[in-house]
């Protein structure tokens, strides 16, 4: 299908998802061009290889080289952030261009390959680039498409050394508006199954069935890679399950755990033998947890068990997961992308047991106002675990106001020493050093973008 194309225009180029499979086009010598609501680092890389991008929705500023070329040659990508209303998306689709979404030309993209897709409301990104960087490193023909920036390799698209004749291809399995439905799994990893999105699901039963469906799109001869509490319809199962845990008897578990505030070292039981002394420069359980995860997926596909562990010693982690912005004797500055009640928990639970004599300050940004209002009172229970919030507005991504839901809804509720509600533009008014603090960013949204000023604000105590 995408054999004749010479040219792709994408509505949503900054996206992460949508970025790397722009950089896959441009890397592939094809014309790429496209359209964001705002400049961004993601978007200024893609220029600088060659992407053509305008941040205003307007028609007149489709490049020459994508109106001109025979429409049977050209692909529309757009990502279901974008509504039915953009006038870019409207000229295209009344001129009978081919337009397709985002999840329809990552599955077109990874089809010829054994997908490695990684599943699950929360994880995703972090175990699926360990996985893609335990392929690289041991110099496995894989292609990955991820949905975070790996510190490896400062991109969300790694290559090999022959893309399009890659044997493996590891993504990210997303299940918002049920794109995880466009892949067929040679092996799958699902992490957890929480409540979300419920702008697009009923509720719970509805996720779990579409998980399911997920389930019985992975070949019958296949592998799933499955944490030891979820259970899965037997119907639906492939071949081989593995379970894993992060310390509890399963198919794959650490044991013989030491952690500090910089790196963990294990050991990984597997059905093939232990993996003793195992290193990763990152700390907390949720990573070891999520190591765990993507070891399993390697020693499934052959990898041998040192080249695992060497893999894993020089894994440098993945932008806006545990990012430390300052690490220092006297100041701490950790960036999360936690944006769901269960993430924040996650995330506030593994500061505090790493920093269990310090006071935390979490920074938070809500992320949709439909995720605001459906788990209110979720989110102020996980924030009240901090010992000082700062709340902003929401961020709100590719939704409309909804009435009467506002951040306010949280931080009425919230109950922790200290809690201030702001609006963003305002937020460094209320950034101030405090002793023995560790001080956390945590979001979805655009609230990275204030991370080096927070670090100037607290390097400089202003």
């Amino acid at each position: 299908m995408l054999k004749n194309i010479k040219a792709v225009y994408f509505i949503g180029i900054g996206g992460i998802g949508m970025s790397a499979l722009a950089a896959y086009f441009l890397k592939s010598g094809i014309f790429t061009a496209g359209y964001d609501k705002i400049p961004s680092k993601i978007t200024k890389n893609l220029e600088n290889i060659g992407a053509k991008i305008h941040f205003s929705d307007a028609v007149n500023l489709i490049p020459s080289e994508i109106i001109s070329v025979e429409k049977e040659d050209v692909l529309i990508v757009y990502t279901p952030a974008i509504p039915e209303t953009h006038s870019e998306l409207k000229f295209f689709k009344v001129n009978n261009y081919k337009v397709l979404k985002r999840s329809d030309i990552l599955g077109i993209l990874t089809s010829l390959s054994k997908v490695i897709a990684v599943a699950g409301t929360h994880g995703k990104t972090s175990v699926s680039t360990i996985i893609a960087h335990i392929f690289k490193h041991s110099g496995n023909n894989a292609n990955a498409f991820l949905g975070g920036i790996s510190k490896n390799y400062n991109s969300n698209l790694i290559l090999s050394d022959s893309p399009k004749n890659a044997e493996f291809a590891v993504t990210e399995a997303d299940e918002y508006d049920r794109s995880f439905l466009k892949l067929f799994p040679h092996t799958a990893v699902i992490t957890v199954i929480d409540e979300d999105h419920l702008d697009i699901y009923k509720d719970i039963n509805d996720i779990r069935n579409a998980f399911e469906q997920f389930v019985n799109q992975i070949n019958k001869n296949g592998n799933l890679v499955l944490k030891n509490s979820l259970i899965i319809n037997q119907a639906v199962l492939p071949k081989h399950v593995f379970t894993y845990a992060l310390n509890s008897k399963s198919d794959y578990y650490a044991e013989s755990i030491k952690s500090n505030t910089v790196r963990s070292q294990f050991n990984i039981v597997t059905p093939n033998g232990v993996i003793k002394d195992i290193v990763i420069n990152i700390p907390g359980n949720l990573n070891i947890e999520n190591t765990i995860a993507a070891v399993a997926v390697a020693d499934i596909n052959g990898i041998s068990h040192q080249q695992i562990k060497d893999a894993l010693a020089s894994w440098q982690g993945v932008k806006r997961r545990f990012e430390y912005i300052i690490n220092s004797s006297d100041m701490v500055y950790i960036d999360d992308y936690a944006h769901h009640p269960e993430e924040l928990k996650a995330f506030i639970g593994s500061v505090r047991k790493l920093y269990p004599k310090k006071s935390l300050t979490g920074i938070f940004q809500p992320h949709l106002y439909s995720r605001t209002r459906d788990f209110a009172d979720a989110f102020a229970r996980s924030l009240s675990l901090c010992d000082k919030v700062i709340l902003t507005d929401i961020y709100p991504a590719r939704e409309k106001p909804i009435a009467g839901v506002s951040s306010k809804i949280i931080f009425d509720k919230i109950e922790c020493k200290e809690k201030i509600l702001t609006v963003k533009e305002e937020l460094l008014n209320h950034i101030k050093v405090e002793n023995n603090t560790v001080y956390m960013t945590m979001g979805a949204g655009d609230i990275d973008r204030y991370a080096n000023k927070i670090k100037n604000r607290l390097l400089r105590n202003e």
